[in-house]
């Protein structure tokens, strides 16, 4: 992984750079502990920031259903959402991998509805490797809400329904 935007660094530049990393890897590591992986035997952990300042974990369910399996970040997310968290700041993941891993494409979109900004933090639970991005370098044309509100301006106006 590697762009305009995106950073190999390693977890003391990444303390460095958020003073929340090491409760977040901390939670990413323990989710990590309990991913049920049994065809991929792929253990991933992701933590999120949400605004009140709670982290949220979450870890990848997979299921013989493959479309079924559910990453580690969209877990984290959806349990935020579920707790009634409406905003994210920080995604740390942590994947077996002596280089990190990013955050898959669905995971990226996903964490796309909470901003460009977010800062991401990939590590790794094998070296002292991180990468450090902010979302909107891992997916510069995300698909935003303002493509559906500018779809929806355009057909109201008359306009192609392409």
């Amino acid at each position: 992984m590697a762009g305009p935007g995106i950073e190999l660094i390693d977890r003391a530049e990444a303390r460095r750079r958020h003073p929340d990393f090491d409760r977040l890897l901390q939670a990413a590591l323990a989710a990590q502990s309990r991913a049920r992986a049994p065809y991929s035997n792929f253990h991933v952990g992701a933590a999120v920031l949400t605004g009140s300042g709670n982290v949220v974990a979450g870890c990848n369910v997979e299921s013989a259903s493959y479309g079924a399996t559910i990453c580690a970040e969209r877990t984290a997310v959806v349990s935020a959402v579920a707790a009634g968290e409406a905003s994210i700041s920080v995604c740390v993941i942590v994947t077996p991998t002596a280089e990190p891993s990013s955050p898959c494409g669905i995971c990226r979109q996903l964490l796309a509805e909470f901003g460009p900004d977010m800062e991401i933090y990939a590590a790794s639970s094998r070296s002292d490797g991180v990468y450090a991005a902010r979302l909107g370098d891992l997916l510069p044309l995300a698909f935003w809400a303002k493509n559906l509100d500018a779809a929806e301006g355009e057909a109201k106006a008359g306009g192609s329904d392409r």
